[in-house]
């Protein structure tokens, strides 16, 4: 059967609803539809697919292609996230690649028109789905840092589509993608003892930070609270 069936998700707010992608290559004009109520910014992904495939090295089925966003009652099926998983679906679809595990993975990512990975909004929200789901994810390398926050989940991050199937037919493996703290915490310019007066102020962060207190800092505007809080995490212990 010329179908193939790809795992994704949706983003809405702090939700990150599954998404499966149905890929059917049937006899007929070429001609690729997408179905299961999309958004006017997938419908135009076909395009950015369509190119990403061909300059990818592969080829595009001359057949007729349906692809359907299961399920079809689920709203905000927007953005650029389903391009990578509908390009894999066509390649799967059309025997282009083999990917015996594909469901065992989440893909997301918009495609670039020479095949390179771009960067989503909400990935947070998917990093946590997946966790719970207990399945991989498949992201591009520029969402993988932020993806990484949530523990316990594997993270494959790839910068092209070839990589991506390079990973998946096992002719090229992907490692996993692993946070060092010190990528997340970043320096900064600003320093506490830049802070003239404000000693009572000062103390209080001092307090604060060295026992692990809560803090609250309340004044009318321009008193410094934001100048303060700014330069509290140069006192803070590094996160553990």
């Amino acid at each position: 059967m010329n179908i193939a069936v790809i795992n994704s998700r949706a983003g809405f707010g702090v939700e990150a609803p599954p998404v499966t992608i149905e890929v059917h290559l049937s006899p007929g004009s070429p001609l690729l539809s997408i179905v299961g109520l999309p958004e006017t910014a997938i419908k135009e992904s076909k395009d950015r697919v369509r190119s990403a495939i061909i300059n990818s090295g592969f080829d595009f089925p001359a057949r007729r292609i349906t692809i359907n966003l299961a399920p079809a009652d689920l709203p905000k099926k927007d953005g650029g996230r389903f391009d990578l998983a509908i390009a894999l679906g066509i390649l799967v679809a059309s025997r282009q690649i083999v990917a015996e595990n594909i469901l065992q993975y989440e893909f997301a990512g918009e495609l670039a028109l020479d095949g390179k990975l771009r960067p989503f909004s909400g990935v947070l929200p998917l990093a946590l789905a997946t966790k719970k789901a207990k399945r991989i994810l498949m992201l591009p390398q520029e969402n993988a840092l932020e993806a990484a926050l949530v523990h316990e989940v594997k993270i494959l991050a790839s910068q092209h589509l070839l990589e991506v199937c390079a990973h998946l037919i096992g002719s090229k493996i992907i490692e996993p993608y692993k946070l060092e703290l010190s990528t997340v915490v970043q320096s900064s310019e600003l320093d506490l003892a830049d802070i003239c007066g404000q000693e009572h102020a000062k103390r209080a962060l001092e307090i604060a930070a060295a026992g692990g207190h809560s803090l609250l800092m309340v004044g009318p505007p321009g008193v410094g609270k934001t100048m303060l809080a700014n330069r509290l995490i140069t006192i803070l212990p590094e996160m553990s």
